[in-house]
C-alpha cells in the first residue's frame, strides 16, 4: 500500500510543482530580502492536498 501512496504523493508533487511553475501569479509573492525559504510552494502544498485526499482533514487525527 505504502508504493500506491508514494507514486500518488510524487505524481501530486509533479503535477502541482508544474502548475506553480506555468501560473506563477498563483505563488505568493516574497520579498528579494530576508530569509530564504528551506521549502518550496509545492512541497507544502503536497502533504496538505495528499492529507485532505485521503480523509484526514484535521492535523489531530
Amino acid at each position: 500500500m505504502t508504493n500506491n501512496l508514494d507514486t500518488l504523493a510524487t505524481a501530486l508533487y509533479v503535477k502541482t510543482d508544474d502548475l506553480l511553475k506555468a501560473s506563477p501569479r498563483l505563488v505568493p509573492w516574497r520579498p528579494a530580502v530576508g530569509i530564504a525559504p528551506q521549502l518550496t510552494d509545492a512541497e507544502l502544498v503536497t502533504p496538505a492536498m495528499m492529507q485532505a485526499m485521503l480523509g484526514f482533514p484535521s492535523e489531530a487525527r
